[in-house]
């Protein structure tokens, strides 16, 4: 019997919009929206508080540029797996996936989305705490939709990125502009000593690039699907 040579190859239907959605709008989720303030108070002044933040945009930005490089020379889905697998062998990336399935991405998937809850049922329970059933009924349910929305289509997966993109990005613009206008206005009494009170300790530093980094996560994410994009040698490098 002839061995059959074939592989199963993943359907190729990601553009360069969807690879780029896909970035921006996993890196732009719940964390960005929430974790402002906890760096703010961790590290306790305006001007640390930027300092991190600029910091911790240059560790994502030297992430993405290392996976983009690895995305090209190694050019198969599966991101810190595969390369694990294709560099220390099976043993050590079977330890990695094991523990990324069952501990690291449940937990991630449920932060974002208990974040994304939070949110969504504060309109109703205006003045007071939602109750944590409600929240964690609606996470569940948002998880739930998710999961089944990849199952069915990647397109439909990946028009529901580009829109949900589109919508965040509007949100960080009304935000951005906001304090500009309010900047033009003479508020200005943030930036009057503004790093009087930094905490310099270091616990309070590393809470702070930890709440940092968690709002910039996902700038590896593209790498998990590399199959799936059109010229991924182009895409992965544009991101």
């Amino acid at each position: 019997m002839e061995r059959d040579t074939h592989r199963l190859n993943l359907e190729r239907e990601i553009g360069i919009i969807g690879a780029v959605s896909f970035i921006a709008g996993t890196m732009i989720g719940s964390g960005i929206f929430m974790s402002p303030q906890f760096v703010l108070s961790a590290i306790g002044s305006p001007g640390a508080s930027l300092v991190i933040w600029t910091c911790c945009g240059l560790v994502a930005m030297l992430g993405g540029l290392c996976y983009a490089e690895l995305g090209t020379v190694i050019p198969e889905s599966g991101a810190e797996y595969i390369y694990m697998l294709r560099t220390a062998g099976r043993v050590v990336a079977f330890m990695f996936v094991f523990s990324f399935v069952i501990v690291m991405r449940p937990a991630s998937a449920t932060a974002i989305a208990l974040g994304l809850a939070e949110y969504v049922v504060a309109p109703f329970y205006h003045g007071c705490i939602p109750p944590q059933l409600v929240v964690k009924c609606v996470a569940a349910g948002v998880i739930l939709v998710l999961a089944i929305v990849n199952c069915m289509s990647v397109r439909l997966a990946t028009g529901i990125q580009v829109v949900s993109m589109v919508i965040k990005l509007l949100a960080l613009a009304v935000i951005i502009l906001g304090g500009v206008a309010m900047l033009f206005q003479g508020h200005t009494e943030n930036f009057e000593n503004s790093f009087k009170g930094t905490n310099a300790d270091v616990s309070s530093i590393g809470i702070a690039f930890y709440q940092g980094l968690w709002s910039y996560d996902g700038w590896n994410t593209l790498n998990f699907l590399t199959e799936e994009l059109k010229h991924p040698e182009v895409r992965v490098y544009c991101h």
